[in-house]
């Protein structure tokens, strides 16, 4: 199972954000539009993005402030994002005062309109290797949690954990989200997939089966957020 990263795209002209939507989910992205600023805060919390492509000129506010209000959102459960949240500015203004502020916001990329659809996705995945939790050498790494999805292998505070195929999908689901917490119904969805029909409950089960593998520590690496989920912690820089 390779991450599928959350894309939110927030532009106003309907066309360029059905074309943009359409092209990335193709790309293998999970892609969720929005023409707002106030919907794109909105629809951030429902699905908490790993990347957004941003148009400074929205209707309400500008792209600037849209980013500034989105990283200091809480996540689902209360948590603050873990992180600073990545996003590629998307603009027909092209003067380098305005790439200089984007870039100053904490702007990762700043694209200008027209773009070039294969350009556009190369940049989208220099981003998601930069701020992502894969590695180059492809291992996903949270802390002193490392997984080789390859290898399927796990190592946690220098020491071999085995796992259950099953366990395996859902640590790395949880890794791939790590900062963020992921509902019940989202693990049956991306681990499970359509092997299941039952009780949801089983997630509960399985994260106690990961929890003892683990061993220490792993009470406070994956947190219960009761009511909603669970949460894979990132260590605090």
């Amino acid at each position: 199972m390779q991450p599928s990263e959350r894309l939110l795209v927030v532009d106003d002209e309907p066309t360029v954000r059905e074309l943009l939507a359409a092209t990335l989910r193709f790309a293998g992205y999970t892609v969720t539009a929005a023409a707002t600023g106030a919907e794109a805060l909105h629809r951030s919390v429902q699905e908490p993005p790993d990347l957004v492509l941003l148009d400074v000129m929205l209707p309400d506010m500008d792209g600037f402030e849209v980013i500034r209000r989105l990283r200091e959102q809480a996540v689902p459960g209360g948590e603050r994002r873990s992180g600073p949240l990545p996003v590629l500015f998307l603009t027909a203004r092209e003067s380098p005062e305005d790439k200089v502020q984007g870039l100053r916001l904490g702007g990762d990329d700043y694209v200008t309109k027209p773009f070039n659809l294969d350009e556009l996705i190369a940049r989208i995945q220099a981003i998601l290797r930069r701020t992502g939790r894969y590695g180059v050498d492809g291992l996903l790494r949270v802390g002193d949690l490392e997984l080789d999805p390859h290898g399927h292998q796990v190592t946690w505070q220098g020491r071999q954990v085995r796992l259950s195929p099953t366990e395996f999908r859902l640590l790395q689901h949880l890794m791939c989200h790590a900062g963020r917490v992921v509902s019940k119904t989202q693990i049956l969805d991306e681990v499970w997939r359509y092997d299941f029909d039952g009780d949801s409950s089983i997630v509960d089960t399985y994260i106690s089966y990961l929890r003892r593998k683990l061993g220490t520590g792993s009470s406070d690496l994956i947190s219960t957020v009761h009511g909603v989920g669970y949460l894979l912690r990132r260590p605090r820089p």
